[in-house]
């Protein structure tokens, strides 16, 4: 296949596109490196360096190139910069969704991935609602939570009018190799450079604050998965909703990355408390037994498992 990831010079994205490519697929790239490093670019992919916002070159390109799949993981993942500037977030994550959206239709492409966030589009959850499944409440409390949500609603659109297959992979908050110091889990890439610096982390509210903590490998056998995957070719009474979970089902807390680096690092300096930030969620985790069924994936790596790859990444590659 001719394949699309935008925001393929990111931390995740990066990482699809090296898994596309093992599997012997033609993989373009468009990524305007806010925040994308070109090191990560695989030498086989076609980089091209352009925003989402540039409609009409967008438009172009997919004429000009007529992919079979886009894979659209390209965002601006700030919580506090969405809270900051919500005009801007809806720019990049709703307008130049769009783009690309109008795009696919006009150039024929045949399947859209869009990667969404179990992490912010739930908002926050009861404890008696945890795990929240993929039909749990929309409730986001932030405007990147917001804007995730709208283009899963496009997307419906856009299949209802234009029969476009699509699927949408609500990531839990993805950590790994290549991590930078924004999106949902950043925080862990943050406490790694800090530590390693001999510096003290700082952790807003109690640190009791519950996530799902996803390692980016499981992340890329989902994206693998269902990049072949129709759930519309099946009759109307067998229908599946293509949204899924793609977390690990457990919540675990900002204390508990500060004591597994802890022990990892050996390291006795205690972390800085400081008081929690606008738009935070207190606990969310998801429930990922509709990709289990329904693809057959289900999360392998283990939080210590993971946090110490992640770690000798960052001692390899931390300037």
């Amino acid at each position: 296949m001719k394949i699309l990831v935008t925001g393929g010079a990111g931390f995740i994205g990066s990482h699809v596109v090296d898994a596309y490519i093992r599997e012997g697929h033609q993989v373009y790239v468009i990524d305007n490196l806010s925040t994308g490093d070109k090191t990560y670019l695989h030498k086989k992919a076609c980089f091209i360096e352009m925003d989402i916002r540039d409609n009409k070159n967008i438009q172009d390109l997919f004429m000009v190139e007529k992919f079979d799949l886009v894979n659209h993981h390209a965002a601006q993942m700030d919580v506090r910069l969405a809270v900051e500037e919500p005009v801007f977030d809806a720019e990049v994550n709703i307008l130049g969704s769009l783009n690309l959206l109008q795009a696919s239709i006009a150039s024929g492409v045949k399947k859209f991935i869009f990667i969404s966030s179990g992490g912010a589009v739930y908002g926050e959850i009861d404890d008696k609602e945890l795990p929240a499944e993929e039909i749990h409440a929309i409730n986001p409390i932030s405007p990147y939570g917001v804007s995730k949500h709208v283009v899963e609603h496009y997307l419906y659109l856009y299949h209802q009018v234009y029969s476009l297959n699509y699927t949408v992979l609500r990531y839990g908050n993805v950590y790994g190799e290549r991590q930078g110091k924004t999106g949902e889990a950043g925080v862990l890439s943050i406490f790694i450079r800090q530590m390693l610096n001999h510096k003290p982390v700082r952790i807003f509210g109690s640190g009791e604050q519950l996530r799902d903590y996803i390692y980016v490998g499981d992340v890329v056998r989902a994206n693998l998965f269902v990049s072949n995957f129709n759930p519309f070719d099946k009759p109307i009474s067998h229908f599946v909703d293509p949204i899924f979970n793609i977390g690990t089902g457990k919540g675990s807390s900002v204390n508990e990355i500060y004591l597994i680096l802890k022990n990892l690092l050996q390291s006795d300096l205690p972390p800085i408390y400081e008081p929690a930030r606008k738009g935070e969620i207190l606990k969310t985790y998801i429930d990922c037994g509709k990709a289990a069924k329904y693809f057959n994936w289900n999360s392998e790596v283990s939080l210590t498992e993971g946090i110490e790859k992640t770690l000798q990444w960052f001692k390899t590659n931390l300037s």
